[in-house]
Formats: structure tokens, C-alpha cells, sequence
């Protein structure tokens, strides 16, 4: 019987030299309810994404009330395992909470996009470490999608997203 005591090293570990190895995490993963989970996810990736919990219904689920507690926990997750941290998403035309879905004039808009974008990137500067700023936001065909966003600013509610995000 021959046996080797060898390490097997992680993904991250064998391709640390060359890129992020991520993953995308639910709710469940990021409060550790699975030890397990926990083990491999902290043992094999290096870069983390959240699923769900920063998508606007969640995060912005009214006019003037933001629900940061999950994303707090899912920032503090990667800061402690010392993983790359990606933002997902600022602006989507899918889960929107209601009250956004149903802006239909253009200033109401501009300004929510202002006030949305702005609150978010600012409490996570210099801890997040990449963003989606607009998620989806073209057809398989290429084409713009229609959404909210585009029906009540038109193309330009594009750059005005990435402005708003790199102040």
C-alpha cells in the first residue's frame, strides 16, 4: 500500500496567477447555514457574487427605505475569506420592486436612478470591487430592451448609469 500524503490544491489556488475563480451566493450560503457549502465555497473560489439579495426588490423595496442587511453580511462574507467582491446589480428591468416598475415619468426616473445608484455605490466604496451597473440591458438580437428604464429615458439611461456609478 502506497499512500501520498499530498495537498490537492483548489482551483483558486491553481489559477491565481492567471484569474478569479467565482461563484454566485444565495442567502442561505452567505449567513453559513451549510457547513459544508461554507468549507468548499471558502476552500475553492476566490471571487463572489451575490444571486439575488442586491437586486433593487430587495435592496430598495420602497421609495424611501433601503434594506441593507443582507448585503452587508454577503460584503463582510468576502472581506473575511479575503475574496474579490462583484456588486449584482444596480440597474435590471427584471425584480424591480413595484413602486420603480411603475415610474412613468422621465424626472421621476432620472431621479430614482440618481438616488438608487448613488446611495448604493457610495456605502460600498473601496469594498466592493466591481459592479453590474446595468444588467441584460440588450435582446439576444442585439436590440434594446424594453424596460422601464429605456420606455421612460430613453438610450440614455445607459451612460447615465455608468456616470452615476464611477462617482
Amino acid at each position: 500500500c502506497n499512500s501520498q500524503n499530498t495537498k490537492q490544491n483548489s482551483l483558486k489556488d491553481n489559477f491565481k496567477d492567471d484569474f478569479y475563480i467565482g461563484t454566485a451566493l444565495s442567502a442561505d450560503q452567505i449567513n453559513e447555514k451549510d457547513g459544508n457549502v461554507d468549507s468548499l465555497i471558502r476552500k475553492e473560489f476566490n471571487s463572489i457574487t451575490a444571486e439575488n439579495i442586491m437586486k433593487s426588490m430587495f435592496v430598495h423595496p420602497f421609495k424611501d427605505k433601503y434594506d441593507f442587511a443582507m448585503t452587508d453580511k454577503y460584503v463582510a462574507y468576502g472581506e473575511k475569506n479575503k475574496m474579490f467582491i462583484h456588486g449584482h446589480t444596480l440597474i435590471w428591468h427584471s425584480q424591480l420592486a413595484p413602486w420603480m416598475a411603475a415610474i412613468k415619468d422621465s424626472t421621476e426616473m432620472k431621479a430614482f436612478m440618481k438616488d438608487h445608484i448613488s446611495t448604493i455605490v457610495s456605502k460600498y466604496k473601496g469594498r466592493i470591487d466591481s459592479w453590474d451597473v446595468v444588467n441584460e440591458a440588450l435582446n439576444e438580437d442585439g436590440t434594446l430592451r424594453k424596460s422601464v428604464f429605456l420606455n421612460t429615458l430613453g438610450e440614455s439611461y445607459l451612460a447615465d448609469a455608468f456616470k452615476l456609478a464611477a462617482k
